[in-house]
C-alpha cells in the first residue's frame, strides 16, 4: 500500500491533472468534488448510506462549527469524526479561518491568533494555528487545513501582503503543532495530513511569490483560498492561470469554495484537482437543480403536471424513482422528502461530472468533453 500523503499523477492533458492520492481511509481519485457536510452532516436530511449511493469521495466537514457546537472534546471522546458520523472514506476539515473572518462581525485579529465571539451564543473563543491545529487532530479528519487570514478580494494592497506574511507564519506554526500532534499516543489520526492555503486576493505578484515560498514547506497539499468571495470568474481565472504553476504540480491542488459545474470544467483545465462548494446542497434545498441542459427551478408553474424525472437517463435515488410533478408538490407542501430529494439530485450530478471529468482525462479528450459539458449547460 502507498504511504498516506502520496500523490500520483497519473495522466496530464495541458494543465489538466488526473491523479490518485493516497490516504489512510482510502485512495482518492482525482478530480474530486468533496461534498460540504458543515456540521458532519450533509444539509436536507442526507444520511451517510446517501452519501455512499451517489458516489461521494470524500466529505468535507467544519472545523469552526463542530467546535463550537458539539464540541471537538466531545468528538475525540466517542472515536473522531469517522466513528461519530459513521463515515470510513475521507473527510477534510476546513480550519475554521474562513467562519472567522465570515461570521464573526466582532473580531480581533493579532500575530497569536484572532479573538471573536461565537455566532451561537457569543461567548469569546480564541483561535490560532494552534488551537486550529488541536480541533482539527479531536477531530482525527484525514485532511486537516492550515489555519489562514482570508482577506476580501476588494482589500487594498497593503492589507493583503500583510496578511499574506502573517498566514506564511501561522502556516509554519501550523506544521509544527501538527507534528507534534501526530507523534502523540492518544491521537486517533497519527497520519492526519495537512494542506497549506495561499493567498492574495486578486494580485497575481503577492499570489505567485506566496506560492513559491509554501511550496518550500513540503506539505501534503495545497490550495488557493481568497477566491469565489466577489471577485468576478474572469478575475479567479486569471489567478488560477497565473498562481497554479508555482504550486508543486505532484501534490494535490485544491481550490476552496468553487463553484458552479463551469467553474469546476474551468479549473481542472488551469490544474486543479480538488473541490468543494455549498452550491449544489443549497441552490437543491431551493429547488434549483442542475442538469446537463443547463439550471431548472422546480417550483416554477410549467413542471406542475410533468411526470419525468428531473432529468431523464439520471441514475440518482430521486430520478430513477419520483416525477418532477411530484417532488414539486412536496416542495410546495414543505416536505423535507422534497429538499432531500433535491440535494441528493445535485451532488450526485457533480459527482457524476467529477467522474465523467476523470474518464475524459484517462482517454486524452478532456477539452473535447468542456465543450460538449458548457454548451449544454448554456441556459445555466
Amino acid at each position: 500500500m502507498e504511504k498516506s500523503g502520496t500523490y500520483k499523477l497519473l495522466k496530464t492533458e495541458g494543465r489538466a491533472k488526473r491523479g490518485e492520492f493516497h490516504t489512510v481511509h482510502g485512495v482518492i481519485q482525482t478530480p474530486v468534488f468533496m461534498n460540504v457536510g458543515t456540521v458532519a452532516a450533509i444539509k436536507g436530511a442526507v444520511s451517510t448510506e446517501d452519501l455512499e449511493q451517489i458516489g461521494t469521495q470524500v466529505e468535507l466537514s467544519n472545523t469552526y462549527h463542530l467546535h463550537v457546537r458539539p464540541g471537538d472534546e466531545v468528538i475525540k471522546k466517542l472515536g473522531g469524526l469517522h466513528k461519530f458520523m459513521v463515515w470510513d472514506k475521507p473527510i477534510l476539515t476546513d480550519s475554521g479561518g474562513f467562519q472567522v473572518f465570515s461570521l464573526a462581525g466582532l473580531r480581533k485579529i493579532k500575530e497569536e491568533g484572532v479573538y471573536f465571539n461565537s455566532h451561537i451564543d457569543g461567548r469569546k473563543i480564541f483561535m490560532g494555528p494552534e488551537e486550529s491545529m488541536r480541533i482539527q487532530s479531536n477531530l482525527a479528519s484525514t485532511i486537516a487545513m492550515a489555519f489562514d487570514e482570508c482577506p476580501s478580494s476588494r482589500a487594498d494592497r497593503m492589507y493583503v501582503q500583510n496578511s499574506v506574511e502573517r498566514t506564511t507564519r501561522w502556516l509554519e506554526r501550523c506544521k509544527r503543532e501538527m507534528s507534534r500532534l501526530n507523534a502523540l499516543p492518544d491521537t486517533i489520526n497519527q497520519n492526519q495530513l495537512l494542506f497549506g492555503i495561499n493567498q492574495g486576493a486578486v494580485f497575481a505578484d503577492i499570489r505567485i511569490e506566496h506560492a513559491k515560498r509554501i511550496s518550500e514547506m513540503e506539505l501534503d497539499g495545497y490550495a488557493l483560498g481568497g477566491l469565489a468571495v466577489g471577485e468576478t470568474h474572469e478575475e479567479m481565472y486569471y489567478i488560477l492561470e497565473e498562481t497554479v504553476p508555482y504550486l508543486p504540480k505532484e501534490k494535490p491542488t485544491y481550490l476552496m469554495g468553487v463553484g458552479t459545474p463551469a467553474n469546476i470544467l474551468e479549473a481542472v483545465e488551469r490544474g486543479v484537482d480538488f473541490f468543494d462548494c455549498v452550491y449544489p446542497t443549497r441552490n437543491g434545498r431551493h429547488a434549483h437543480l442542475y442538469t446537463n441542459q443547463g439550471k431548472i427551478n422546480l417550483l416554477n408553474a410549467r413542471y406542475e403536471l410533468d411526470d419525468r424525472p428531473i432529468e431523464e437517463g439520471c441514475q440518482c435515488p430521486a430520478c430513477r424513482r419520483y416525477s418532477r410533478a411530484y417532488i414539486r408538490h412536496l416542495l410546495k407542501a414543505k416536505e423535507m422528502l422534497g429538499m432531500r430529494l433535491c440535494v441528493l439530485h445535485n451532488l450526485y450530478f457533480y459527482n457524476k461530472m467529477m467522474e465523467e471529468i476523470r474518464e475524459a482525462l484517462d482517454e486524452g479528450r478532456f477539452s473535447e468533453y468542456k465543450k460538449q459539458k458548457l454548451k449544454g449547460m448554456e441556459k445555466e
